[in-house]
């Protein structure tokens, strides 16, 4: 239902969200052939990518997050790079680097350069935690501008362009955590958790026989960069706008806004990114459920995967057992009394 301030949905936009609605069902299905649960998760990746995000997916190995990525290259008909991130990964070993080569002309060499990993539409960062920050640092340019400055040349990546990474929990040996700029250039922290039982019992069964299926093509790049162009254009309400600033502003533990327990508790919180991100994620999943206007449980949906990266909890919060997530729970419950 469309408000007094809510622009109208186009009739070629009717259309595309329809025939978006009608791809997720079949991405869906076809992730199941290889894929045993973690709906919600592919929901939010889907989510992501339509939004022209990056997402960093948590969770300990072996609960197939590489794999899900890699599906979803191939059946989006994407170009796909994966990139092992380790101790002693170089920043050149991301972007590329200058060789020298034999010319045409003998007796001659000239440098040349060979494009990284990082020239695909889909570059998975596995164990991005696992690198020390100079080599993190690496993606920022090409996740913020799309582009990428090497010595004396500088190349503009290819769209649709994504960073899907992974990451281990911090608390195991070994890892880098990651500075909170570069956290905040990823749209979703995604937690990807154990599965249950009966999904258990399932990969049991349907993992370790044959050769896995071959995933039909659902999607192409023109397909990608026309429904994110939609996703840009759906409307949004005045006050779904209103909850989202307020949100993200009383999550902040300076100003008049935000509460006491919020001031104890937090020692940074999001800034104006969460707020856009929060938008084009409720726009995101608006258009994939089929909604022609971002409700309220479209923000609420992707609030937690948002905002749970950008907000530092303090000792007194540590000391107490809180972490973002509570904390953003609460805020939630307050802000839409």
């Amino acid at each position: 239902m469309q408000t007094q301030n809510t622009p109208a949905v186009q009739e070629a936009d009717v259309i595309a969200i329809d025939q978006l609605r009608e791809l997720n069902g079949k991405i869906a299905a076809e992730l199941g052939k290889v894929i045993v649960g973690q709906k919600a998760v592919i929901e939010l990746m889907l989510t992501c990518i339509f939004a022209r995000g990056h997402a960093l997916l948590m969770g300990v190995p072996g609960l197939a997050k590489t794999l899900l990525v890699h599906s979803l290259a191939d059946l989006m008909s994407l170009n796909f790079n994966r990139v092992q991130f380790t101790p002693d990964l170089m920043p050149s070993d991301i972007t590329g680097t200058e060789i020298l080569q034999e010319t045409d002309t003998p007796g001659r060499r000239a440098f040349e350069f060979v494009k990284g990993p990082i020239f695909a539409n889909i570059v998975l960062a596995d164990e991005i935690n696992r690198t020390p920050p100079k080599t993190q640092a690496a993606l920022l340019q090409a996740m913020q501008e799309q582009k990428v400055n090497a010595g004396k040349h500088s190349f503009t990546l290819e769209k649709p362009f994504f960073v899907l990474a992974t990451q281990n929990p911090i608390e195991q040996e070994g890892t880098y955590p990651l500075p909170e700029a570069q956290l905040d250039r990823f749209m979703f922290l995604i937690n990807v958790g154990y599965p249950s039982a009966a999904e258990e019992l399932q990969i049991a069964k349907t993992t370790t026989g044959g050769a896995p299926p071959v995933l039909d093509k659902i999607l192409h790049a023109p397909d990608i960069l026309r429904f994110q162009d939609v996703v840009r254009r759906v409307p949004v309400p005045d006050h779904v706008y209103d909850f989202i600033v307020k949100l993200v502003r009383k999550c902040r533990p300076v100003g008049d806004e935000s509460p006491e327990w919020v001031k104890k508790w937090v020692m940074w919180g999001p800034g104006p990114r969460a707020v856009q991100y929060l938008v084009l994620g409720a726009k995101a999943r608006a258009v994939l459920q089929g909604s022609y206007l971002v409700r309220l449980e479209d923000v609420l949906a992707v609030a937690e995967p948002v905002l749970a990266h950008r907000i530092l909890v303090n000792f007194h919060a540590e000391s107490e057992g809180v972490g973002s997530i509570e904390i953003i729970r609460r805020m939630i419950k307050e802000t839409a009394e």
